[in-house]
């Protein structure tokens, strides 16, 4: 009786039974072990919460960043005033007030000429004792719609063999009329026959001013500003083009609203030939 109350010894076989299982099995290599997986899942949860937070500081509006200053552009070259140059103070010379204006840019010499003196002008330049212009390499001419009382600008561009310059004069007109330049260089013959077919522009004294591309009944100058980009139907169309039915027109339309060829099928191929009953295109060129 007097043994109850005591603990039993280490040694003793009862000593060995009364531990937990627990407790048994709680080796310091596996305390060990587990506190390293905790220490993974902790170091994992600290990742997810750095990329999270990181994704929200990318997703911030740019206009939270100040802006880099915007960069101002440089001005390009302009036209400057060209009325001190040899060329043009010779011309003025020869042709008086006929010059209105003279700039050079990016080492290009344009002259501005009064109409009714290109003739003079041309001369003078093709006659200059130090730069003989004696080559007419282009005669275009610009629609400006703006430019009301003169809305055309027909523009020659010589060259002088001789001395390897060039120089461009240009000359407003309403398309009314400007002296025709083939009496000083023949090669002006068909480049105003052009400018007058696509421009408009009557060149009075033309040894055969007529239309050289398009056929001389057409109406209007497909060159022009104002000219519709889209297919019309004038006077012309309706006198030399074949006659399609409502289903054929109708077929035409869809095509070209569509952006399809328009000569893709056999009556629409048919538009090739523009005169009926043998009518020569352009007798006077045979």
């Amino acid at each position: 009786m007097a043994d109850e109350g005591k603990p039993p010894e280490s040694g003793s076989p009862d000593a060995d039974h009364t531990a937990p299982p627990d407790q048994a099995r709680a080796t310091p290599s596996s305390l060990s072990a587990d506190a390293e997986k905790d220490a993974q899942v902790e170091a994992a949860k600290a990742r997810v919460v750095a990329a999270r937070e990181a994704a929200q500081k990318a997703a911030l509006p740019a206009a939270a960043a100040p802006k880099a200053p915007v960069k101002k552009k440089e001005e390009g070259p302009k036209p400057v005033d060209a009325s001190s140059h040899p060329l043009v103070k010779r011309l003025k010379e020869s042709v008086g007030e006929a010059v209105v204006e003279a700039t050079e840019f990016l080492g290009q010499l344009s002259i501005r000429i009064e109409p009714r003196q290109i003739m003079a002008a041309c001369h003078a330049l093709k006659t200059d004792s130090q730069t003989p212009f004696d080559y007419l390499s282009d005669l275009t001419c610009v629609h400006y719609p703006d430019h009301k009382e003169a809305p055309l600008e027909v523009v020659y561009n010589l060259y002088s063999i001789a001395t390897n310059e060039r120089v461009r004069l240009k000359a407003n007109t309403n398309g009314e009329g400007i002296n025709s330049v083939t009496s000083i260089w023949p090669s002006a013959d068909w480049l105003e026959r052009e400018v007058y077919d696509l421009f408009g522009v009557v060149f009075h004294n033309h040894p055969d001013l007529r239309r050289i591309l398009l056929p001389p009944d057409w109406e209007g100058h497909p060159l022009r500003k104002d000219y519709p980009l889209e297919f019309i139907e004038n006077r012309w169309t309706k006198n030399h083009l074949p006659e399609f039915t409502d289903v054929q027109q109708e077929q035409v339309e869809q095509r070209r609203a569509y952006g399809l060829e328009i000569l893709s099928v056999p009556q629409e191929r048919e538009v090739r030939q523009l005169f009926r009953s043998g009518k020569e295109v352009m007798p006077k060129d045979k």
